[in-house]
């Protein structure tokens, strides 16, 4: 069965509001920035970190778990989960050294985010190539490893006393300072036709108590001749 004929047929079993939703939104989506999660500790940071990606239209988030599992906190998250796609690295020997290659092979910078440090800001950084924002640990930020594999890096100027940023506000500023120069620029960085009726298709099964058993049926209804939507 063609994506686009399964599509319609899962589109049946949601509401018309849920379907608009999709069709409004996938066209709004981007993989032109990403973050990567190196070992965060706490649960509510990396689900704000998710649910701002969602409500900014970043698609994809990597997950580096090398020393602490990355953990959503429902409560706060509120479900972005379902929305975005997490790349994690299970079962690998070294997960940053995956993480960065796969990016590598997607065309992305590697831009470690380090405060107190030189190097650009969220308004002047490059975005003419896609961009990899790297935020580590609560408390000693990111490995010496990614750094040294970092091809740019960034701060967020601050004026206080305090060292940081907490890492989910540092990374709401950098997401939505980016996203917004990417708007302004007139860039075309949205996902091509494929890759959005591909996201629908996933957000249909997220949203379907049943997926796989509905999905079954209906391919197996295609293979028959059967239609019982």
């Amino acid at each position: 069965m063609e994506d686009h004929d399964l599509y319609e047929r899962l589109a049946a079993f949601i509401t018309p509001h849920r379907r608009s939703l999709f069709d409004r939104i996938a066209p709004l989506r981007t993989r032109h920035v990403t973050v990567v999660l190196e070992d965060i500790h706490l649960s509510q940071n990396a689900s704000a970190v998710v649910r701002t990606a969602d409500l900014l239209g970043v698609q994809q988030l990597h997950v580096i778990e090398s020393k602490n599992r990355f953990t959503m906190n429902p409560d706060v998250s509120l479900g972005a989960n379902k929305w975005v796609d997490l790349v994690r690295y299970p079962g690998v020997d070294d997960p940053v050294h995956a993480c960065v290659q796969r990016l590598r092979q997607g065309g992305y910078r590697i831009v470690a985010t380090m405060p107190g440090r030189s190097g650009h800001t969220p308004d002047d950084i490059p975005i003419d190539r896609p961009l990899a924002f790297c935020f580590g640990t609560e408390l000693l930020g990111l490995s010496d490893e990614l750094i040294d594999q970092a091809d740019l890096s960034l701060r967020i100027p601050m004026q206080g006393f305090t060292e940081s940023y907490n890492i989910s506000v540092s990374a709401a500023i950098v997401m939505y300072t980016v996203m917004q120069r990417l708007h302004r620029s007139g860039m075309d960085t949205a996902l091509d036709a494929s890759e959005q009726l591909a996201l629908k298709i996933r957000w249909l099964r997220a949203s379907l108590r049943d997926a796989e058993a509905i999905e079954r049926r209906i391919i197996g209804d295609d293979a028959t001749g059967t239609d019982r939507s």
